[in-house]
């Protein structure tokens, strides 16, 4: 018998598909980097970190996951391209090592009423086939619970062709939808005040129409008087019957006006769909003012805010219909799903809790399926997006993530952060912009971009390790390890702002007295009731400027001219120098280059390829005509003045000849909050989160008031910022306003004069108030989740 004998063998050299473990970028100059190179590693957890504006988000998303998502577009057909968004290669020389990039940002879930928490992450679609499975009585499809279809029937005759001949039949349809037909679906009915629509006492000649864009010699106003329905020398109070319900309720009908076919329609369903439909906050400002006069919304009287109609409603599974289930907190639908035993529909029922324990998992189980998207903050809806991507199977993927710890309270932090190391040790490579010192303290490796914001950033200051990073002397080392102490002293209030019985949303009965004078802050766990307290029972009026975390919106010809209003004093002193129109210095107006009709740029579609935007060869970029430039103010031309920074422009219309008050104050408030570095012709789009931030922070400054509610100022702005944000708040102070401010960030807590914190937990476990007094009084009971937080920082 043979011995079967053994050979050692040398182990084998490493795999060559094994070689590409790094992500390379070689020379990015997206926005303001300047030739940026970095090697990241894959399968690692990366944070970028750097000031406000220093280049992060261009290098990250701009860059890295633009291109990835450009390259993974390239592969379906140029039939499919065409419906999908063109992306531009970013402008950078080699990028090498390329993974599939999943982001998850903080952009706002879209506001449209229809769409709910439910509806963003499939919850609702999995418990509408569950509905129509096991509810009873059955009702008919999953469509027949969705509030987004609406039921309808009805028959007619129908032809064909079968076996050479022409069949008529008549068909009867039917389609058993969800959608409550007194409010459609909405969950509210709109109301309209009538006076505030049209003055009865004058005639349409004589002005009756008192609604934007319908005065006057408007055209939808002379639609109206033409329209041969209406007399128009005759006073609305006399019109008859049915000249009145011509003027507001008639359907869309083909008419002739001045020999121009158009459609009349109603005034009311017209203003519904050409204002209601849209979202309020993309309103031009005084189109939300008249809406906000005319209109008022309150829950449908038919299916009591529901949004589904009574069928939908009579369907039940162990006592409880779908509407109670999508209104139950997400932790305690999950148990009640979790007590369903039915083998027949068992897979479904295993991916419904699948996904409804993550929302619990994620910290966000006191959430409700039917809450609207868009009353999320912009970290509850990141991590909302996050749901998905929790228990996917897909490895070798870089998840790319935006501050996924903005909105957290020190508690939650750590839950994010194990989550984030989860994705990682599953293989995938982590990049994330972060600002906060406990995220960036958990980085296999860290990129810091600076050294400053806007045109003196976009440079790597340092790349290594965290401890690398601690060493370092750039802004982020310097500052990583930073506490705020506890004041000495406080202010004394100067009264009180009394809220008694405040029950808005998950308050329970909540009585407190906020102190004016002082720097007040209102903290707790995410989802403790803080913004329910501060924007539901705090009066908003005369006196009160609230600034909440909506975002500011805008095209590439807004800039933080446009927007703060420092513009319009700027061209009045441009045309009071040279005896012309204001308007002569607005690129959106009369003083447009005409090639490139202000832009700046020229731009060519290319169909499914991305369109190419080149620089307008007849204004060179300024976007203003030839003959607009010839004028000057103290040597400079308007184009000249929308390339200065704030700080350079501060000086400018500060003395000598272009000594212009109205624009030197704006200018100021927006130095205050530390922007003196931005152009003031940039546009917004390519503005930073932590720069829309405190460039809407400066314009709220203007506004007259007394008393300042901040929510959750800090977001988006590095160490070294928050304490210029300190100061600004004390200045605040000092000149007698009362500041309330929203904020989970302990070196605010620290600095306050006062705290109220809300818990002890979130949704139904919150919504009471567990402490109120001075940081130092917290810190000794350390009674609460904050308390011993903020004990930890100060005491670290």
């Amino acid at each position: 018998m043979s011995k079967a004998t053994r050979t050692r063998t040398r182990s084998p050299e490493p795999h060559v598909a094994d070689s590409h473990d790094l992500i390379r970028v070689h020379g990015a100059r997206e926005n303001n980097l300047k030739d940026v190179s970095v090697e990241i590693p894959k399968r690692r957890l990366t944070v970028f970190t750097g000031v406000s504006g220093s280049g992060k988000s261009s290098l990250v998303f701009s860059t890295i996951a633009a291109e990835s998502q450009r390259m993974i577009n390239e592969t379906y057909s140029a039939f499919l391209q065409g419906f999908m968004p063109t992306l531009a290669r970013p402008e950078v020389d080699v990028l090498d090592g390329l993974t599939t990039a999943i982001i998850v940002d903080q952009e706002r879930m879209g506001s449209d009423p229809r769409s709910c928490v439910g509806t963003a992450t499939d919850a609702n679609a999995m418990l509408r086939i569950l509905f129509s499975r096991l509810g009873q009585p059955q009702i008919g499809s999953p469509q027949a619970f969705s509030f987004n279809v609406a039921s309808i029937s009805g028959a007619g005759a129908v032809k064909y062709e079968r076996g050479g001949k022409t069949v008529k039949e008549r068909r009867d349809f039917s389609i058993t939808g969800g959608m409550c037909p007194r409010c459609e679906g909405r969950g509210s009915v709109t109301d309209f005040d009538l006076s505030a629509l049209y003055d009865d006492s004058k005639s349409l000649n004589e002005g009756a129409l008192l609604i934007p864009n319908y005065t006057g010699d408007s055209w939808y106003g002379t639609i109206f008087r033409k329209s041969g329905y209406l007399d128009p020398d005759k006073p609305i109070r006399k019109y008859t019957k049915r000249e009145f319900n011509d003027l507001l309720y008639k359907e869309q009908t083909r008419i002739k006006v001045e020999g121009v076919n158009v459609w009349y329609e109603g005034l009311i369903p017209r203003l519904q769909k050409t204002m209601l439909a849209k979202d309020r906050e993309a309103m031009q400002p005084h189109i939300r003012a008249f809406v906000d006069r005319a209109v008022t919304f309150t829950t449908c009287p038919e299916c009591a805010g529901t949004r589904l109609s009574e069928l939908a409603r009579s369907s039940k599974i162990a006592g409880t219909n779908i509407a109670e289930a999508c209104a139950m907190e997400i932790r305690d639908l999950a148990e009640w799903v979790r007590k369903l035993d039915e083998p027949s529909v068992a897979p479904l029922l295993g991916k419904l809790l699948h996904t409804l324990d993550s929302f619990v998992e994620i910290g966000l189980g006191y959430l409700s399926l039917d809450r609207p998207s868009g009353t999320l903050s912009g970290g509850e809806a990141q991590r909302t997006k996050m749901i998905r991507h929790l228990g996917s199977s897909l490895t070798d993927v870089t998840y790319v993530f935006d501050e996924p710890t903005a909105g957290l309270h020190p508690h939650d932090i750590q839950r994010m952060n194990d989550l984030l190391l989860r994705l990682r040790d599953k293989g995938n490579t982590v990049l994330v912009v972060e600002h906060e010192p406990e995220t960036i303290a958990i980085a296999d490796h860290v990129v810091d971009l600076g050294p400053g914001a806007g045109t003196a950033g976009g440079t790597v200051c340092f790349e290594g390790t965290v401890d690398g990073l601690r060493d370092s002397d750039t802004i982020t080392g310097r500052h990583f390890d930073d506490r705020t102490t506890l004041k000495e002293t406080v202010r004394e209030p100067k009264g009180a702002l009394e809220i008694r019985g405040a029950t808005a949303h998950n308050l329970r009965d909540v009585d407190v007295d906020i102190p004016l004078g002082v720097l007040t802050v209102i903290t707790g766990v995410a989802g403790s009731g803080k913004s329910s307290l501060v924007h539901g029972s705090i009066p908003t009026g005369e006196g009160v400027v609230s600034i909440d975390q909506t975002p500011i919106r805008g095209s590439r010809r807004s800039n933080p001219a446009t927007y703060t209003g420092v513009l319009d004093p700027i061209r009045k002193a441009f045309a009071k120098a040279n005896g012309v129109k204001p308007a002569l210095f607005s690129a959106n107006s009369e003083g447009a280059c005409p090639t490139c009709n202000g832009a700046g740029v020229v731009y060519t579609d290319l169909g499914m390829m991305a369109g190419v935007a080149t620089t307008c060869e007849e204004c060179e970029g300024k976007r203003f005509g030839a003959s607009v430039l010839e004028h000057h103010l103290a040597g400079r031309d308007i184009s000249e003045v929308l390339a200065m920074s704030v700080a350079e422009a501060a000086e400018f219309f500060g003395s000598g000849e272009a000594r212009t008050s109205a624009a030197h104050k704006i200018l100021e408030r927006m130095s205050d909050v530390g922007l003196g570095y931005l152009r003031l012709g940039q546009p917004l789009t390519t503005l930073s989160g932590g720069e829309r931030q405190r460039l809407k922070l400066a314009t709220h400054m203007g506004e007259k008031g007394g008393t300042y509610i901040l929510d959750e100022p800090t977001t988006g702005l590095h160490l070294a910022d928050v304490e210029q944000l300190l100061g600004l708040l004390d200045r605040l102070v000092d000149a007698g306003k009362s500041v309330i401010v929203v904020e989970h960030h302990q070196a605010v807590m620290a600095h306050a004069d006062w705290i109220v914190d809300l818990g002890p937990g979130a949704g139904h476990d919150g919504g009471q108030i567990v402490f109120e007094g001075t940081p130092a009084e917290l810190v000794a009971a350390r009674s609460t989740l904050t308390g011993q937080h903020l004990a930890a920082y100060v005491s670290g």
